[in-house]
């Protein structure tokens, strides 16, 4: 697809990217498990901890295939490595529907959903996204990864339906369709790479003087040399653990407490709108405020969240505090990524970025079914979870000054840059 079709324009390429995290790995694998704790639990007799796990071995064989698939997207292209993916990844999301009695097939199939489904999440669209801008760099990372907020507030809804009405077989087989339905056209249509910036004044590659002067982007070998990749590493496992761990008991956290099974589901719309709001609030900041201080602002929040979900002050205040810092680690990754490491190896750097991601969302859901089955309450879990995020807030405001920062606008009477990529420097 050209530059100069309909859909020209690169707000159109955060459109489908924002379009296609609706469906991502997240909202559909991860925020829809807790829904399906307690029909499997009722059918199988498996206990919450066993089907936790199941989302973890899904979680850690995505975060060994996720640097992988960066490695060909920076080889091949985001949209070339996308379709297939997303085909894989709905199929995959499908299977689960075939499930015996059996905990070991369970947990095999959610790892091929791992696999197959690696790459639909936020690296290629943080990826392409990122390529297209600077100067407004955190803002369309903020609006592309608010899909995942809004997948995380409908995608629940839409499988309780189907639980409900039709059992949890056919819900899976409806969030593969899903995925299938909206993924795929949103990758065909929109998303694309850039080959050049361009100005109105000339329709040549637009250069900067800032950007002649910029540090040659870094190589893989010597970001895993440096001490900022571990900081932001260790801080994205961290808050992983805690707000997916959050987010995948929360549905049973509500129902011990009461609450019906579609009330429970309901007040998940509170995390994705919350997630959404976070990841947009973020977004913004960013581009004028040092990222490490808002990350660290919002890493602290789940501290209140915590409390207020373990107790019954206002679980619904709890979910909201968790929801914003759920809204700004996956953001970070991308944007930290860029203006620390640069943009040659975003996609393979991402991956490993994002695989410590995937990690703590494979240990925190497993911490919080753990913590029920053995000591038959989660507040022990809540409490080490309290000290993780003072942790990761530490080791983000160690990071020190960015590397690759925006780059200066063109001067007056160079040509003003419209609907141009950021720099490419593979």
């Amino acid at each position: 697809m050209s530059q100069g079709t309909a859909f020209g324009n690169r707000w159109w390429i955060v459109f489908g990217a924002t379009l296609s995290m609706l469906v991502a790995q997240g909202p559909v694998i991860l925020y829809t498990l807790g829904l399906f704790i307690k029909p499997l639990n009722q059918e199988f007799g498996w206990d919450r901890a066993s089907i936790s796990a199941a989302g973890g071995v899904a979680a850690i064989f995505s975060a060994m295939t996720i640097p992988f698939v960066g490695s060909l997207m920076d080889r091949w292209g985001v949209r070339t490595v996308l379709l297939p993916i997303v085909v894989l990844c709905a199929s995959s999301v499908a299977l689960i529907a075939l499930t015996p009695a059996s905990i070991i097939v369970f947990m095999l199939f959610f790892a091929m959903t791992g696999v197959l489904g690696s790459g639909q999440g936020p690296l290629g669209y943080a990826k392409c996204v990122s390529a297209w801008f600077d100067d407004r760099r955190g803002l369309a990372l903020g609006i592309t990864m608010s899909g995942i907020g809004l997948g995380a507030a409908l995608v629940p809804q839409y499988t309780q339906f189907l639980i409900g009405n039709f059992g949890w077989r056919v819900a899976y087989l409806g969030l593969g369709l899903l995925t299938l339905m909206v993924a795929f056209p949103a990758v065909f249509l929109f998303i694309r790479e850039p080959t050049k910036a361009m100005t109105v004044a000339d329709d040549v590659p637009a250069q900067s003087p800032a950007s002649q002067d910029r540090l040659p982007d870094l190589e893989v070998r010597e970001v895993l040399g440096g001490r900022q990749f571990w900081l932001i590493a260790c801080a994205l496992l961290l808050v992983s653990t805690v707000t997916q761990g959050l987010v995948v008991h929360t549905v049973p956290l509500l129902t011990d407490k009461g609450y019906s099974p579609e009330s429970a589901a309901a007040l998940m719309v509170a995390v994705g709108l919350s997630t959404m709001v976070g990841r947009l609030l973020s977004g913004y900041l960013v581009d004028r405020i040092f990222a490490p201080f808002v990350a660290a602002f919002f890493f602290l929040l789940p501290c209140l969240g915590i409390y207020l979900l373990g107790s019954t002050v206002s679980p619904v205040a709890g979910i909201i505090s968790l929801g914003l810092a759920s809204g700004t680690e996956i953001d970070m990754i991308g944007f930290l990524t860029s203006r620390y490491f640069g943009m040659k190896r975003f996609g393979q750097l991402y991956g490993y970025l994002f695989a410590s991601f995937v990690i703590g969302s494979a240990i925190g859901p497993l911490m919080m079914g753990l913590a029920f089955e053995r000591l038959h309450s989660y507040e022990p879990a809540l409490w080490m979870f309290g000290a993780f995020m003072l942790i990761a807030t530490a080791a983000i405001l160690s990071l020190g000054p960015y590397r690759y920062p925006a780059e200066e606008k063109i001067p007056a009477g160079a040509g003003r840059v419209v609907d141009a990529p950021a720099a490419e420097r593979a």
